[in-house]
């Protein structure tokens, strides 16, 4: 395999990763609103105040590696969604302070206010995520000098929208699944009925995705005519959605998160897969997408790379999974709690 392959490999198993971990942090971010008193609301913060930090982790490292294996794809993105992310960003700093800030003070209206944060934070940078995701996926104007030529009304289109609000259900129910293996009792009852709800969001923004993607954004199925032996992961990826509301139905809350899991990974497989062989596409004309190959660094940069992620990935996997495995089991408060 070409190092300029192997590394767009990367950056997917990255993105996947970041999908899933940090999908349920936002999702329960997503969801802290609707949750009732103070005492729940501190339950639903320690359910993910272990891991929200490490999870973002995989943020950074997608973001950096992008950087040093792609770098004329990374300045093109960030200069032609400059504006979103600086939007995420953001997002991502007020749903940090708002997670350590909100216990710090013991007044109602102090905690209303972060609770607020919480929830517009995580709800903003999953929805932009998810239209910049659409942009890159469905193509943006590129000059021939791979330079984004549009403005920022360009950018909300209808088919980068609807894979926002896909992220933005996606990422709902994501998060009610984790919540259903966190906490017992009334809550967990009230939470399985917006896993049921998200889930039905997920599904109908899928059809409808999907629905824009054969009708108007017909190069994502070139590699599909290409290599037919694709068209086995939205298979899979329908068999994972179908699992969802069987292991609901059956009380079985890790059978869901786990095809929850699955279904994003799938998801982000099919993006990746569209994709392929570019980064980014332009809807002007092919021939100024900046493909692997054009837009990778050098031969000697991208051996270097790997051997870095031979070393740096095997320490980031086994961080992950220590801290999960410290941190199962239910949620208690206790007086080191948020």
């Amino acid at each position: 395999m070409d190092l300029h392959v192997l590394w767009f490999v990367l950056l997917a198993v990255l993105l996947m990763g970041y999908a899933i971990l940090d999908g349920f942090d936002l999702g329960v971010g997503i969801l802290h609103l609707l949750v009732r008193d103070d005492t729940e609301r501190r339950l639903v913060l320690n359910s993910i105040g272990p891991l929200w930090d490490g999870n973002e982790v995989w943020l950074v490292t997608f973001g950096g590696a992008l950087f040093a294996a792609f770098p004329e794809a990374y300045a093109t993105v960030l200069s032609g969604f400059y504006l979103p992310v600086i939007v995420v960003l953001l997002s991502l700093i007020g749903r940090a302070i708002s997670i350590e800030f909100r216990s710090k003070v013991h007044t109602r209206r102090w905690r209303a206010w972060w609770d607020f944060s919480f929830f517009l934070s995580s709800l903003v940078a999953t929805a932009v995520f998810g239209v910049a995701l659409g942009n890159v996926v469905g193509g943006i104007p590129l000059s021939p000098q791979g330079q984004y030529t549009g403005g920022l009304l360009g950018l909300l289109q209808p088919f980068p929208v609807a894979v926002g609000l896909l992220a933005v259900a996606g990422a709902a129910m994501h998060g009610a699944l984790y919540l259903q293996l966190k906490v017992d009792g009334d809550l967990r009852r009230r939470v399985r009925r917006w896993a049921w709800g998200g889930f039905a969001a997920f599904l109908f923004m899928n059809l409808v995705v999907a629905g824009l993607a054969f009708a108007g954004v017909r190069h994502l199925l070139w590699n599909f005519e290409r290599w037919p032996v694709l068209w086995v992961m939205p298979v899979l990826v329908g068999l994972a959605l179908a699992n969802i509301p069987r292991g609901l139905h059956r009380a079985k809350p890790a059978q869901a998160f786990a095809s929850s899991c699955a279904s994003i990974a799938g998801l982000t497989f099919l993006a990746a897969a569209a994709l392929y062989p570019n980064l980014v596409v332009s809807s002007l004309d092919p021939a100024h997408s900046l493909d692997v190959a054009r837009a990778a660094s050098s031969e000697s940069t991208l051996r270097l790379m790997s051997i870095i992620a031979l070393i740096g990935m095997p320490l980031v996997i086994g961080y992950t999974v220590t801290v999960y495995w410290v941190f199962w089991g239910k949620v208690k408060l206790d007086e080191h709690s948020y």
